[in-house]
């Protein structure tokens, strides 16, 4: 991979990309909504109304996140720049978040890769909830010695800062790439299918999954929010796609929101409504991966501050065991209600499939690789997990088989 520097804040000095082309939303993939800012083009991965209707800071932060958010063009420009505009995330006495990344396919090959400098800092205090935002200038990715033939480009956007998009400019013109053939596949799920800490945005594992099962990706992986919110399955209910999937478990856990009685009429509301949408396309329901803290222990999560000296921040599960018998949820509970829900529903609707999370990455993954925070997967983890789900899910005997 070739790793190119970000040039200076602002439009390029000296620049050798001269044209100019209109940020426009047949430029863009992945996105439900683009809203005009006084910088230039926000990206949104739910759509206004389904914004108005939330009122929980951490999801609007998180469909703000352009997870599998890309532009996409023809061009055979040898220099591409794009000028943006960055909101990082800090949080009170944790080691810094890494920057943001930059992914430049051609032809569907990951080419080079890069990132931006200046942007806002939006600093959280996670003991007190407070939130501070410094703001900072315009920066600019700059990819150059591009080949010069006609090739189709991706720009993969970062799955871990707000990107305001201001503008693109090359040394050759630019022209949208129509929708081709390739289905689109709608995904929801928590930080994993986000991207926690993958090594790049086309290296989440639903991208890498898209990319061997040969399809077009929208990912509605929101970190921290994927919570069965009606509101977000009417906004997949009303989005164009050939293939549905939805994991569901851990943000239930960690923010111990519902009990088992709550559970269960929610898991078949959010079915039912995707079913309004899409009432044939194959919909799969994918279980949560392996979390040691979770598996047998309820919610909430919490922060392990006493890790901090160490250099990073961990977590631990603040809940009892004991619990379970009141209805409290663990990832075992929930595991069993949707393997049991999926197979009851499944007699009426036979595109309705379900994959065990542990599938992806289980015990044995966990002894190999274990998870550095004791709940999200690390970069290698994320390319184990997305090359077995394109196994699975897209494979011969596959629910997305062709």
């Amino acid at each position: 991979m070739n790793h190119q520097p970000a040039s200076v804040p602002g439009p390029s000095h000296g620049t050798t990309a001269p044209l100019t082309t209109p940020l426009t939303a047949d430029l863009l993939r992945g996105a439900l909504d683009l809203e005009r800012t006084e910088h230039g083009l926000l990206p949104h991965r739910l759509p206004a109304w389904a914004r108005a209707q939330n009122t929980d800071g951490q999801l609007a932060m998180a469909q703000a996140q352009p997870s599998g958010v890309r532009l996409v063009f023809r061009t055979r420009a040898t220099v591409i720049e794009l000028d943006a505009l960055r909101t990082k995330m800090a949080y009170v006495g944790a080691p810094p978040r890494p920057d943001g990344a930059y992914d430049l396919l051609v032809d569907g090959r990951l080419a080079a890769q890069a990132g931006v400098t200046g942007g806002n800092v939006r600093t959280v205090d996670m003991t007190t909830g407070a939130v501070e935002t410094r703001p900072g200038p315009v920066g600019t990715v700059r990819f150059g010695a591009l080949p010069d033939r006609p090739k189709d480009v991706e720009i993969w956007l970062p799955y871990n800062e707000l990107t305001e998009l201001v503008a693109l400019r090359t040394d050759a013109p630019v022209e949208p790439v129509p929708h081709g053939s390739r289905r689109v596949w709608l995904h929801h799920g928590s930080s994993v299918s986000h991207g926690s800490d993958a090594a790049g945005p086309s290296t989440t594992w639903p991208a890498l999954a898209a990319s061997l099962g040969g399809v077009d990706l929208v990912n509605l992986g929101f970190g921290g929010s994927a919570l069965l919110d009606p509101f977000v399955a009417r906004a997949m209910r009303d989005t164009p796609a050939d293939l549905v999937s939805v994991k569901i478990g851990i943000n239930l856990v960690n923010l111990d929101l519902m009990r088992l009685r709550a559970f269960t009429p929610a898991v078949h509301g959010f079915l039912d409504t995707l079913r309004e949408g899409h009432p044939t396309a194959p919909l799969l329901v994918v279980s949560s991966v392996l979390c040691p803290i979770h598996e047998d222990t309820p919610g909430p999560t919490a922060p392990d501050f006493s890790t901090l000296g160490e250099g990073r921040l961990r977590f631990r599960a603040a809940g009892d065991p004991a619990e379970r018998a009141a209805g409290k949820l663990t990832l075992g509970v929930i595991r069993d209600e949707l393997a049991r829900i999926v197979e009851q529903r499944a007699a009426e609707d036979p595109n309705l499939h379900y994959l065990d999370g542990r599938e992806l990455y289980g015990e044995a993954d966990f002894a190999e690789l274990p998870l550095p925070d004791d709940l999200h997967p690390d970069a290698a983890s994320h390319h184990r997990i997305g090359t077995r789900f394109a196994d699975r899910a897209f494979g011969p005997s596959g629910p997305f088989a062709l």
